[in-house]
């Protein structure tokens, strides 16, 4: 049995490593979502790294794409490609871009403008049902991206269609690229607004292992809906100077900043 709580620390580790290395953008991004991954790796979802491809996979999408170092940390843990290629992130050549691409085994969609992934998730759902398949569409979707008509477009539908093998998966770290969630565009409540699109609503603490296993796992929450977890993070979580820091949605982690966060993680329970 994975220890997911001990697999969020090396994917934290990793997209710390990627970043600093290659002077890039979006760790509070990674670091918010690292448990919702080890979770979904570890725990929920059904894949088999050596058949990317396989037909009876569970099927996740990262719609908030430019948070791809920590989606590949998870692949490369998970087995899709060796761990050593985590080094080449952003690098010339490098299949392993700065925001999500298809090129890389276990990715399902290239992601990055924001509002895309959900309206896929729910076609692919929409397949499955109508194939008669058991397996999942799951989607992680930043908060900010929420302020996108096309996800409302796609909340619609998914109700229309009653996909109940659509999880999507809301990190609400309450931070967005020019500023706080609530002064850029006020989302609350955001729970009930999906209930209003009849969907089927869970809130947990998006840093709770326990939490977001037992939602993962009791989706679809209304049979005959599609369930949404409303998952409240902190962005730059585990890393107490980039906790809760707007800074960190762009900023890169320096040298220093790479010492003293991976001892962090390392001090952590």
């Amino acid at each position: 049995m994975t220890d997911t709580r001990e697999l969020a620390r090396t994917l934290r580790a990793h997209a710390l490593r990627m970043t600093n290395r290659a002077r890039a953008s979006h760790i509070g991004s990674c670091l918010s979502m690292a448990d919702m991954l080890a979770v979904l790796y570890g725990h929920a979802m059904r894949f088999d790294p050596a058949r990317p491809d396989w037909a009876g996979r569970d099927r996740l999408i990262i719609s908030k794409g430019h948070a791809a170092a920590i989606l590949y940390a998870a692949l490369a843990e998970a087995g899709f490609f060796p761990v050593a290629e985590l080094a080449t992130y952003c690098a010339d050549g490098s299949r392993l871009a700065g925001h999500v691409t298809r090129t890389v085994p276990g990715v399902e969609l290239s992601t990055g403008s924001l509002g895309h992934g959900l309206p896929v998730a729910a076609g692919m759902a929409l397949a499955a049902k109508r194939d008669g398949a058991d397996w999942r569409a799951f989607c992680v979707l930043s908060d900010g991206e929420m302020d996108e008509g096309s996800n409302w477009e796609a909340i619609q539908l998914a109700q229309h269609f009653r996909l109940d093998r659509l999880v999507a998966i809301v990190d609400y770290n309450k931070i967005q690229s020019f500023g706080s969630v609530a002064e850029v565009s006020e989302l609350e409540p955001l729970a009930d607004k999906f209930r209003a699109f009849n969907w089927g609503v869970r809130e947990v603490d998006g840093h709770d292992h326990a939490a977001l296993a037992a939602a993962m796992d009791a989706a679809p929450f209304t049979p005959g809906r599609p369930s949404v977890i409303v998952a409240h993070t902190i962005k730059g979580k585990g890393v107490s100077f980039m906790e809760g820091r707007l800074a960190y949605h762009y900023k890169n982690p320096s040298d220093d900043d790479l010492i003293a966060a991976l001892a962090e993680l390392e001090a952590a329970p």
